[in-house]
């Protein structure tokens, strides 16, 4: 049985991509092999408890909710995620999870709705992206870029297009707060007729950064 190390389970209100609003189990492995300056959730790089899959299902169980984000840090660079994805899915559960884009998600099991975060050059990660990662997405997954200037906004739109990447995935634009106002990407994004979704962090709303949350 596989092992996972864990900073963290919760229940809280998904604030971001296509299940927005929705009351979710958030499984939050621990490490990661990048380091984008506006990470929120740096905690999750050191520490965690191990624990076997089996624990971490039953305890999924106990919150009485059909949707699991697994998250971290990098989630698939444990090697107990794939298997730990495979086991929710079995389970009936609504899956989710969200990855850097820097490690390959061809493995990911189909029913795992996969969202992708590609590293805009503002993240200081830009070279971390494994571009072949957009082949694989499909219209039930989602490619999210997160925006911190002008130059990261340029970038991502002509990623959109060069990849056709509206016509094959959900394409998410996110501003990285409190170095871009989502008005102003709003602006943007009306500006240009792009076809993006604008997405912002609904829990950080509710809740400002309170981990666990």
């Amino acid at each position: 049985m596989s092992r996972l190390k864990l900073t963290e389970i919760f229940l809280s209100i998904q604030g971001e991509a296509d299940s927005v609003g929705w009351p979710t189990v958030f499984v939050r492995l621990t490490g990661c092999p990048l380091r984008c300056q506006y990470c929120d959730t740096a905690y999750a790089f050191y520490g965690g408890e191990w624990h076997e899959q089996e624990a971490v299902l039953t305890r999924i169980k106990e919150f009485g909710v059909k949707r699991v984000c697994v998250t971290g840090g990098e989630p698939l660079a444990q090697k107990g995620c794939l298997p730990l994805l495979t086991a929710l899915c079995d389970e009936g559960y609504q899956v989710s999870i969200e990855t850097s884009g820097a490690l390959d998600v061809s493995a990911i099991d189909p029913r795992v709705v996969r969202v992708v975060d590609m590293k805009t050059p503002g993240s200081a990660e830009q070279a971390r992206n494994r571009i072949e990662n957009l082949d694989a997405v499909t219209m039930r997954d989602q490619v999210k870029f997160v925006i911190c200037d002008r130059t990261d906004y340029e970038w991502s739109k002509s990623l959109v297009h060069e990849r056709e990447l509206a016509q094959r995935t959900m394409v998410l634009f996110s501003p990285s707060a409190p170095q871009l106002e989502a008005a102003q990407l709003a602006d943007w994004i009306l500006a240009d007729r792009l076809p993006v979704r604008l997405q912002v962090q609904l829990h950080k709303v509710l809740w400002g950064n309170t981990p666990g949350k």
